[in-house]
């Protein structure tokens, strides 16, 4: 998988996050993407291939391995990177639709050479965290909280523990009996099991820190009374702007008509004009 090209998707939420939503976005590439990039994948690359157990039964060593480790580690921790990053997705569709609508209006005003200045005052327009924006930022939040919890929950059921065992017995069929199998590199794999369980449960504190901030935020402008509905006023102020654009092009049209109307007089008004 390209990571670079997933961070890079995920990070064009970051100019319109929270201080401590770069600070996630930050945690989740350095030490998540990073580490199972540069790391965690070398270290188990060869985990089933140095899965050994003391017998030559065919087709015994594959089935201990998948009863002990149904999922690897890597797989399961990419998969989690991706679930919780993709809810930043949602802001992102969001300030896509806030633009479009930006350029649409912009387009219907006909403000002529004003107008790529105006767009790239557009592209680069930073959105505030309030109204619409506000819910749909929320939710995001709510939905990395859940992802989250779940994977952390799921990695327990699966691996009981923050050790890798060095020595498991497998009685499962075709082994002959109860076989000793051995894991590779236990200790160093304990090591970034933890330091991922970790890192995990501080992207969890920092998203319920931002979502008591957001919230915390919105009881604020609440209580002093001056919590408007920004998308609402966004729209009424876009349409404003907009309306007075085409009242002055009506009426611009019109003097123009009005001009060209007395400049070519029928002859009858000028017979009359001529007879005065």
């Amino acid at each position: 998988m390209n990571w670079g090209t997933f961070y890079a998707v995920i990070s064009g939420v970051n100019r319109h996050s929270t201080g401590i939503g770069r600070i996630w976005l930050s945690v989740i590439f350095i030490f998540r993407i990073l580490v199972l990039v540069v790391a965690a994948e070398s270290v188990w690359g060869d985990e089933k291939a140095m899965f050994t157990c003391n017998t030559q039964q065919p087709g015994c060593n594959s089935v201990c391995y998948d009863h002990f480790f149904p999922i690897s580690h890597i797989r399961l921790w990419a998969l989690q990177v991706i679930l919780v990053s993709t809810p930043a997705l949602l802001v992102a569709m969001h300030v896509a639709h806030r633009r479009h609508v930006d350029k649409r209006l912009l387009r219907l005003s006909g403000r002529g050479s004003q107008g790529a200045k105006d767009l790239e005052q557009i592209k680069n327009q930073k959105f505030k965290i309030t109204g619409a924006l506000w819910w749909t930022y929320t939710i995001s939040i709510v939905f990395r909280i859940v992802f989250e919890v779940a994977f952390l929950y799921i990695f327990y059921v699966i691996y009981p523990g923050f050790t890798m065992v060095r020595l498991v017995k497998c009685d499962s069929y075709p082994c002959p009996n109860t076989v000793d199998c051995f894991v590779s590199r236990p200790t160093e794999k304990t090591i970034f099991t933890v330091f991922m369980l970790v890192v995990s449960g501080v992207c969890l504190l920092l998203n319920i820190a931002e979502l008591l901030y957001l919230v915390g935020k919105a009881c604020g402008r609440l209580c002093q009374g001056s919590d408007k509905d920004a998308r609402g006023a966004w729209i009424s102020q876009k349409l404003s702007s907009y309306k007075q654009n085409e009242i002055n092009q009506l009426i611009s049209e019109h003097s123009f008509k009005g001009k060209f109307t007395m400049g070519r007089k029928n002859p009858a008004e000028k017979e009359r004009c001529s007879a005065c």
